[in-house]
């Protein structure tokens, strides 16, 4: 039996607040390219049905795809919507939407496809002086009794000091005068603890992304790529492999169809965005009827390779 895939859209960028179009586009379309974030030559990905086993979403804002979702599952495709959920300050957050607004879209993909299909995320915790550890834990119970009886599973992790995001939480601190610091290991411990007391208080399990060493006593690693979850959601076990894509992740294979610099919604602490200036000049490159989210530069990425398993055919142009 040939492998599935699962289709990740996108950890890399918001791609149902953002690029619902051209996800609708390319699904008719049967393919999408996708430009090698390490430096090699461009390549296709399937997004036809026999390809593809289902999908895993990621958004902030889930409004402008509630009717692709809808669409979505009425081709029988199975999907799970990781949805990250904080109520941050705007220094922080720039322009995500409003907590009860995604509440509320949440609670509503839970009632139409099932908590199984819904994953609430309080991810990254970032810890500064406006989000002190005693805020974090009055803001998740807040959002954890908003969100009781419609998810199941809550992920959650410190946020990742890499150069690029330690630099953004540099930019932002220095403009709207806060401060900001990475806690020891035990009193992030200490956190994690009390967060997953209070969302078991609610019927939801508390899981730790990507730093097991949070984990423990009764806190499990979570699996944002869930084959296992995906399987539920479809009724039937899925085809894809088992494996994790790093050491410290314990997701299932997955190919990601977005693309780093492109989300212009300016959270002070993303990983997947360089400089915000960036990613709202590369937003606006952006073409809905496109084969990529955000075309490479010709220069650089040459001709993308076709793809190698259920052919892509002619591309059809649309808008929905």
């Amino acid at each position: 039996m040939v492998d599935g895939l699962i289709i990740s859209a996108s950890y890399k960028t918001d791609i149902p607040a953002l690029y619902g179009t051209w996800f609708m586009n390319r699904l008719d379309a049967g393919f999408c390219h996708v430009v090698n974030p390490y430096g090699g030559p461009p390549f296709a990905v399937s997004l036809r049905p026999d390809a593809v086993d289902g999908f895993v979403f990621w958004t902030r804002n889930l409004r402008p795809f509630t009717a692709a979702l809808a669409e979505i599952s009425s081709r029988g495709h199975p999907f799970v919507v990781q949805m990250t959920i904080t109520g941050y300050p705007r220094a922080l957050e720039r322009s995500t939407v409003d907590p009860a607004a995604a509440v509320s879209a949440l609670r509503r993909l839970a009632r139409a496809f099932g908590a199984r299909a819904a994953v609430w995320r309080y991810d990254p915790i970032v810890v500064t002086s406006l989000t002190p550890a005693a805020q974090h834990r009055d803001r998740f119970a807040a959002l954890a009794r908003s969100l009781a009886g419609s998810v199941e599973e809550v992920v959650v992790s410190f946020v990742h000091l890499y150069r690029k995001t330690a630099a953004n939480l540099g930019r932002a601190a220095q403009e709207s005068g806060f401060e900001w610091r990475d806690p020891p290991t035990e009193e992030k411990r200490a956190l994690i603890q009390d967060l997953a007391a209070i969302a078991d208080e609610h019927a939801i399990a508390l899981t730790v992304c990507g730093q097991p060493e949070l984990t423990g006593a009764g806190i499990a690693q979570s699996r944002c790529i869930d084959a296992a979850r995906l399987g539920e959601v479809a009724g039937r076990p899925l085809r894809v492999r088992e494996h994790a894509h790093r050491g410290t992740c314990a997701c299932w294979e997955s190919k990601d169809i977005g693309a780093y610099d492109s989300c212009p919604q300016g959270c002070a602490y993303c990983y997947a965005v360089r400089r915000p200036e960036l990613a709202v000049r590369r937003a606006c490159t952006h073409d809905p009827a496109g084969e990529f989210l955000i075309a490479p530069d010709v220069r650089k990425g040459g001709t993308p390779a076709a793809p190698t398993r259920a052919g892509a055919g002619p591309l059809k142009r649309i808008t929905i």
